[in-house]
């Protein structure tokens, strides 16, 4: 018994969360259009990436992306979200996935603003 739990201390990870494999941001008047790429195993229902957000470096919420339903043939994918307000003087906003099963990946990808 303290074998297996041993090993399942020194195991790896079972977390599969979403990857931004790609991001840009494009200013459309006052607003902008992010658009992500993500991947990640999707199963079906059960286990998907659900979603992604924009981020100021400081953690403030500027846009969220819900995403409906499974991607399971469509890897990777990418969607859009518009009219995310950016405020003035930010040169960077943060892109943070989440999947259904093991929430908001502790990683984030970057955007350089043009």
């Amino acid at each position: 018994m303290r074998l297996f739990a041993l090993l399942l201390m020194t195991g790896p990870a079972l977390a599969d969360h979403p990857v931004v494999e790609d991001a840009t941001a494009r200013q459309t008047g006052t607003t902008w259009t992010i658009s992500v790429t993500l991947s990640h195993p999707d199963t079906g229902w059960d286990h998907y990436a659900d979603g992604w957000e924009v981020l100021a470096p400081n953690g403030t919420r500027l846009g969220f992306r819900e995403l409906l339903h499974p991607h399971v043939n469509e890897q990777p994918f990418t969607r859009s979200l518009s009219g995310v307000t950016i405020p003035d003087g930010l040169t960077e906003v943060l892109i943070r996935p989440r999947c259904n099963v093991d929430d908001w990946s502790v990683q984030s990808y970057a955007i350089t603003l043009p």
